[in-house]
């Protein structure tokens, strides 16, 4: 379990991006992806994971947030799946609910190495300033799907778009902090298959 760190930089048309990640670290972020809603919520994975997360991204925000957000997610999704190599020790299931004054999010996560998302949630907006709230769902869809793992969002109810995904965020990193950490009781891979 240790030097549990990754990163990557990935260039195309749409995004240049490098990202950063230390599943042991405390809580630290830089972020810097252009879109201030959305570098609001990845400090929230961060700080409720207790990782250290840098992220700096050059997009095509005069198209719109999309790629930007997207591709983050898959940059994430990745990082977190190389650094946690074979998965060996670790809990592998996290779970959280989290309220956020009137909206309550449970986010349940399996680092199983099957990639599966499931997102409930019912906004009562379109947009939260400037970011279109269905790029939480494509953030997550993308994180999924990269990180190899099963990701159930279930926000019960909320008014305040804003109280909604940052709820989803905070819940996120909760989870992943609990299936990331290591299992004092064995340091074998967490499953019957003997691999994830």
């Amino acid at each position: 379990m240790d030097n549990r760190k990754a990163n990557i930089k990935r260039n195309t048309n749409e995004t240049q991006i490098q990202l950063s990640l230390n599943l042991d670290g405390t809580g630290k972020s830089d972020i810097d992806t252009g879109v201030g809603f959305f570098d609001h919520m990845l400090t929230h994975i961060a700080r409720h994971g207790l990782f250290d997360l840098t992220v700096k991204c050059d997009g095509d925000l005069d198209v719109d947030a999309h790629h930007t957000v997207e591709d983050i997610g898959i940059c994430l999704g990745q990082v977190i799946e190389t650094a946690l190599d074979d998965k060996r020790g670790i809990v592998r299931f996290g779970a959280a609910t989290v309220p956020m004054e009137d909206a309550l999010a449970e986010v349940s996560v399996d680092l199983c190495g099957r990639p599966y998302c499931v997102y409930n949630a019912a906004y009562r907006t379109e947009k939260i300033g400037e970011f279109d709230v269905e790029l939480v769902e494509e953030f997550a869809r993308a994180f999924s799907n990269n990180g190899r793992f099963n990701l159930h969002i279930n926000c019960r109810y909320g008014n305040n778009s804003h109280h909604i995904a940052e709820a989803i965020f905070k819940a996120l990193g909760r989870a992943l902090r609990v299936a990331v950490s290591s299992d004092p009781r064995t340091n074998e891979i967490p499953s019957t298959k003997g691999v994830l």
